[in-house]
Parts: structure tokens; C-alpha cells; sequence
């Protein structure tokens, strides 16, 4: 996925607090979703959002378990870090 799309996903505040919930470890769908006021509905669509901008990975098992995908993150703070150039 490109960089349009990760800003894109990460432009809206839900999204974001997600992510922040997925950096200590895989959490299940409904622990996600437990931690809104918004439908389960609204959190699957922000969750799929996430999962298309490669944000995010998800397993099946007896539930749907999410976890945030740190490669991306990754070339996120590569580019960022790379606007800086080299010190003087």
C-alpha cells in the first residue's frame, strides 16, 4: 500500500485509538469494540479500513483476532526520518 492510503486510514481519530489499543498485542474484535461507544458495525468498518492500508492483520480462529502490522509503521518512520536528511 502506498502512503495515501496509510495517512488516509490514520486521518480519523477512531482509527488512530485503535491502532494505539493494537501496539500492546493482538486483541480480539469484540475487546476492540468494548472500547467505543460505536456500533459494532462503525469499529468493523474502521477495521477494515485499517486492514486495506496494510495497518493492520487479522486471524480467524474461534474469533477474529487483530494485530497492528509494525512494517508498515516501519516505512512510515523511515520516510519521515529521511525528510530530516543528515545532521550537521
Amino acid at each position: 500500500m502506498g502512503f495515501q492510503e496509510t495517512f488516509k486510514a490514520l486521518s480519523d481519530p477512531t482509527r488512530r485509538e485503535i491502532v494505539n489499543l493494537l501496539k500492546d498485542g493482538k486483541r480480539s474484535a469484540g475487546d476492540i469494540v468494548s472500547h467505543f461507544s460505536s456500533t459494532n458495525a462503525t469499529i468493523s468498518h474502521h477495521l477494515s479500513i485499517l486492514r486495506k492500508a496494510g495497518l493492520i492483520t487479522d486471524e480467524n480462529r474461534e474469533y477474529i483476532y487483530y494485530e497492528l502490522n509494525t512494517s508498515v509503521i516501519d516505512e512510515i518512520i523511515g520516510w519521515i526520518t529521511s525528510l530530516k536528511g543528515e545532521e550537521q
